[in-house]
């Protein structure tokens, strides 16, 4: 549908609310409540009035952002889209309200709830035009970033403290995405606020995890309690509690229910690569070899940790060898009833994997699932890089680390069951950052540079810039902007340094420690529950975050009110929170090192680079980084080519068991490999199977 019509459509439905609200009075004995619904959709027809000339003025110029015709994608198109997406689901649930608020169970208080939650939404999302067209208009033609100083990035920074987010996270939640991920976001939020309401106790392992399954129950019930608590941790809590918790995707007991359903592979072993010189051919002369040294970067010479998954088991693989770099407590070589034992020959292609987790958290057992699915479906060794994590380690370590584990695999390609004569690299997120990165190391020492690379939704502007895309930052539950450049600070910025180690959840040790207080901690998380189920709300509890409608009440401590953004038009304020942060932006010297955000290297140590192919999300904050690195290669007749998968958000590479669409996705990442390396598409009846 039109923009136009879709917001003619809107007007019309707020009108058709308000008329048949005011129909029902005379059956009604609640005229305060209906008196409030026609309030809400009255407001709604004002933000639709003043957003439909921004949406337009959008839509006329965001073509002249896009990589090229064929490839329509850049964060301007992403605001529209939101926007739409957002008036979707108001035309949805007023109509519903039309048609039923005079019915003997139409539930007024819920329905008005739900429409409060969108209006905000609307009107917070009418903030993020307002500010888009400041960058519209600042900006050079075609660039999506802000790279002065000041600007839109402080701006903006100054709006993320002060606005109103926990309506993004509480019954508006996931609106932009694909309808089978919601109730995946819902769960991820659920655990994030429960988690975080217990990180801070004195308990350990599985403590922590009892106490938060029973403080999930009132985060069900209650949507407006858990978006104004997920605000709250998303803005204050550290970056330990973020390692953490992403981190529970490691443990034992959440890993083994991914097995379950994962593809069945015959090698899945766990590696350590020696720290000792590695010599290899010069890429430009094989007569002649070049020297890489082991990563010494912060602590001196280590070892590199690697997986080694392959679908079949080949030459090489079941070497002593190879074999004397298993750790052992690791995953061994596994031989699944069905399987043949009969080695297979050497496989002429490699695939080096580098995982995503912002630089900070994970390991490749988090993405084991599709990682087994490919190497299934591409009949191909894949080689998944362990690096060491931020703050602990960092840059430019796990770059070493990786180049390192890069070359290693080179030279000792036929202990991974490969002849390596196409080599691909592939990495998500953080992971795409450090393929280029290594791409780029490769041949500034002279050694041969893959074949190809497939990087999706890759980091590759580690700075603070202001870009549209990253103004999605301030409704994001998967990427907000505070997490985004809390991990920006840990790998490139101010607080690399040494931490305390992540907490295990599930780890045997922590359920010896546990198993004493586990029953206690039942009982006590169980009484939380039932008390909050069973009495009412404190208004304390939620004020901390509620939204204020116009200019903020003033401060007893006026230097508590964050700085606040004057080119809204007049008579037009965002909400405000009063749940404030103090938001640290990183400002480092490295953070524009080229090796660190290959979107700001010369075009001197991008010109030799093999083929990259970016497939990013339309949903995504980094998606404008694909965009302009994907132009910035273009421009230099490097080649290069964009794929932009719609309703998705970052990280769906890791959701590819939850729903069609990220299986679709996946595969468009498989197809990007087939390419580099020369492979035909495999008959549709042999394809691995999607979610239904």
């Amino acid at each position: 549908m039109d923009h136009k019509d879709v917001f003619a459509a809107l007007q019309t439905v707020c009108l058709d609310v308000i008329l048949a609200l005011n129909g029902s009075r005379s059956k009604s004995s609640n005229a305060d409540a209906i008196d409030r619904l026609s309030g809400v959709m009255r407001q709604i027809q004002e933000h639709g009035c003043a957003v439909e000339p921004l949406i337009t003025g959008f839509t006329a110029v965001y073509h002249h952002f896009d990589l090229d015709a064929q490839t329509p994608g850049n964060g301007y198109r992403t605001l529209v889209k939101v926007v739409h997406s957002c008036v979707t689901h108001i035309l949805q649930k007023a109509r519903y309200i039309a048609s039923n608020c005079s019915g003997a169970f139409f539930r007024m208080d819920h329905n008005t709830a739900e429409m409060e939650a969108y209006c905000s939404a609307l009107c917070q999302l009418r903030a993020l035009l307002y500010l888009a067209q400041i960058l519209l208009h600042d900006n050079p033609h075609g660039q999506l970033y802000s790279q002065e100083e000041g600007g839109l990035r402080e701006r903006f920074v100054q709006e993320y403290i002060s606005m109103h987010k926990a309506c993004f996270y509480g019954r508006c939640l996931g609106f932009q995405f694909s309808a089978s991920l919601r109730p995946f976001l819902q769960t991820v939020v659920i655990s994030m606020v429960s988690f975080g309401e217990n990180y801070k106790k004195q308990q350990t392992g599985l403590g922590i995890a009892a106490l938060s399954f029973f403080a999930s129950g009132k985060y069900v019930v209650d949507p407006e309690l858990r978006g104004a608590e997920f605000e709250r941790i998303t803005q204050n809590l550290d970056m330990q509690f973020w390692k953490t918790f992403w981190n529970l995707t490691e443990t034992e007991l959440l890993s083994s229910l991914t097995r379950i359903s994962s593809t069945v592979v015959q090698v899945n072993v766990i590696l350590t690569i020696p720290a000792v010189s590695l010599s290899l051919p010069l890429a430009s002369d094989p007569s002649l070899s070049v020297s890489v040294n082991p990563p010494v970067a912060h602590w001196g010479p280590g070892p590199v940790k690697v997986r080694l998954i392959s679908h079949a088991l080949r030459q090489g693989q079941d070497s002593v060898e190879l074999l004397a770099l298993s750790r052992p407590e690791g995953p061994q070589l596994s031989l699944p009833g069905g399987f043949s034992r009969q080695t297979s020959p050497l496989s002429p292609i490699l695939l080096i994997h580098f995982h995503g987790g912002g630089f900070v958290a994970q390991t490749s057992k988090s993405h084991e699932s599709y990682l087994k699915s490919w190497s299934k479906d591409l009949n191909v060794p894949i080689l998944s890089v362990d690096y060491s994590l931020a703050p602990e380690a960092p840059f430019p370590r796990a770059l070493e680390e990786c180049f390192y584990a890069y070359c290693w695999a080179l030279k000792n390609c036929h202990l991974l069951g490969s002849t390596a004569e196409r080599v691909c690299l592939v990495g998500e997120s953080a992971g795409g950052n450090l393929c280029i990165t290594v791409s780029m190391r490769a041949m500034s020492h002279g050694v041969r540079v893959p074949d190809g690379i497939v990087a999706a939704y890759p980091a590759t502007l580690l700075t603070t810039d202001a870009s549209p895309s990253r103004l999605l930052t301030l409704i994001d539950p998967l990427l907000p902007l505070s997490v985004l450049y809390k991990c920006i600070d840990a790998y490139a910025g101010s607080s690399c340094q040494s931490v305390q180690p992540a907490r295990q959840i599930d780890t045997l040790a922590a359920l010896g420690q546990d198993t004493v207080n586990l029953l206690t901690n039942f009982a006590q998380g169980a009484t939380n529950w039932f008390q909050n189920l069973l009495e009412p709300k404190a208004a304390e509890a939620s004020s901390s975050t509620i939204p204020s409608y116009g200019p903020s009440p003033s401060k007893s401590h006026s230097e508590e009110k964050p700085q606040e953004v004057y080119e809204y038009p007049e008579n037009f304020e965002p909400l405000r929170s009063r749940c404030l942060v103090d938001l640290h932006t990183p400002c480092t010297p490295i953070m524009k090192n080229p090796f660190v955000s290959p979107l700001l290297a010369p075009d001197s140590l991008l010109q030799g680079l093999p083929p990259v192919h970016i497939v990013a999300s339309a949903l995504d904050a980094l998606l404008d980084d694909s965009v302009m690195f994907a132009k910035k290669l273009r421009n230099m007749n490097q080649p290069v080519t964009l794929t932009v998968v719609e309703d998705l958000p970052h990280g769906f590479l890791s959701l590819v068991q939850l729903s069609k669409e990220t299986q679709e996705a996946s595969e468009i990442c498989v197809k990007r490999i087939r390419e580099v390396f020369k492979l035909e598409e495999p008959p549709a009846d042999q394809r691995q199977p999607g979610p239904s």
